[in-house]
C-alpha cells in the first residue's frame, strides 16, 4: 500500500515506539497525526509532517475527534498504528495483599480497550474512503508484546491486556476484510524505550544478555521498520509477528 499523499494515525505517538513510527511514516510522505496524552504531547519534539493531537485513547469522544482530524486532512486516511500502552507490575497475591482490581482494570482499559476503541473508530473512517485499484482502503497495526505468550511474575494485568490484543487480531482482520482493511499485530520483546531510561546500564546489559541474537535490546526504529513492512506487504493480514531476537521470557 502506498503511503505518499495519505493520512496516518499513530497512538502513543509522542515517545518510544509511537514516535519512531510517526517519524518513519512522515518520511515516507504520509500526513501523520500522533495521538498521546497532553503531557506527552507537550514534551514531544517537532517533527516535519507530524501533527500532535492530545488524546486519551480510552475516551471515545476524544478518539472520534482525533480520527475526524486525520480523515479531514484532504488525503485519505489509510494507516493506523496503535502504540499507546502502560505496563505497571503487581503480583496477584503479594506482600501488600491481593492485586488491586482498579489497577488491573486500568491496564486492560488502556492497552486492550484503548486499542479496540481506536481500531473501531478509525476503521469506520477508513471504510468511507475510495479503495485503490486493488480494492485496498487501509491497514491497522496493533502492538501486543511477547508478554502475551511469556508473561512473567507480576505481569498478570499486562499479559492479559496484550493477550487480548493478540486475540483481537484475526477476528478484526476478518470483520474488516469486506472493507479492504488489513489488521496485523507486532509483539515486541524488550525495546529501548523511555520506560527503560530510568534503570541502570548494568540492568539493561542484563536484559540484553538474555536475548539469543542479536544480543541487545531492540530499537524503536526497528519496530517502525517492521510496521512499514507490514503496511507495504499487501498479503500480510490477521497475523501477529514477534520482534524479539528469539527471546522467550523466564518466569522472572
Amino acid at each position: 500500500m502506498q503511503l505518499a499523499h495519505t493520512a496516518a494515525l499513530v497512538t502513543g505517538g509522542a515517545s518510544g515506539l509511537g514516535a519512531a513510527t510517526a517519524k518513519a511514516l512522515a518520511e515516507r510522505g504520509a500526513q501523520v497525526f500522533a495521538l498521546d496524552l497532553k503531557d506527552g504531547v507537550d514534551r514531544a519534539p517537532e517533527v516535519d509532517g507530524v501533527t500532535y493531537v492530545p488524546t486519551d485513547v480510552t475516551d471515545p469522544e476524544q478518539v472520534r475527534a482525533a480520527v475526524a482530524a486525520a480523515a479531514d486532512a484532504g488525503v485519505p486516511l489509510r494507516t493506523v498504528v496503535n502504540c499507546a500502552g502502560i505496563g505497571p507490575s503487581a503480583r496477584i497475591l503479594g506482600r501488600k495483599g491481593v492485586h488491586d482490581l482498579a489497577l488491573y482494570a486500568k491496564v486492560i482499559q488502556v492497552n486492550l480497550i484503548g486499542t479496540f476503541n481506536v481500531l473501531a473508530l478509525a476503521s469506520e473512517a477508513i471504510a468511507a474512503t475510495e479503495a485503490d485499484e486493488h480494492g485496498q482502503r487501509g491497514v491497522i497495526v496493533n502492538t501486543a508484546s511477547i508478554a502475551a505468550y511469556d508473561g512473567q511474575i507480576g505481569q498478570a494485568a499486562y499479559s492479559s491486556s496484550k493477550g487480548g490484543v493478540v486475540g483481537l487480531t484475526l477476528p478484526a482482520a476478518r470483520d474488516l476484510a469486506q472493507y479492504g482493511i488489513r489488521v496485523c499485530t507486532i509483539a515486541p520483546g524488550i525495546v529501548e524505550t523511555p520506560m527503560l531510561a530510568t534503570v541502570s546500564e548494568e540492568f539493561r546489559a542484563g536484559l540484553a544478555a538474555g536475548v539469543p541474537f542479536p544480543q541487545r535490546l531492540a530499537r524503536p526504529e526497528e519496530y517502525a521498520q517492521l510496521a512499514l513492512s507490514i503496511i507495504d506487504h499487501d498479503y500480510l493480514n490477521g497475523e501477529t509477528i514477534r520482534m524479539d531476537g528469539a527471546l522467550r521470557m523466564a518466569p522472572r
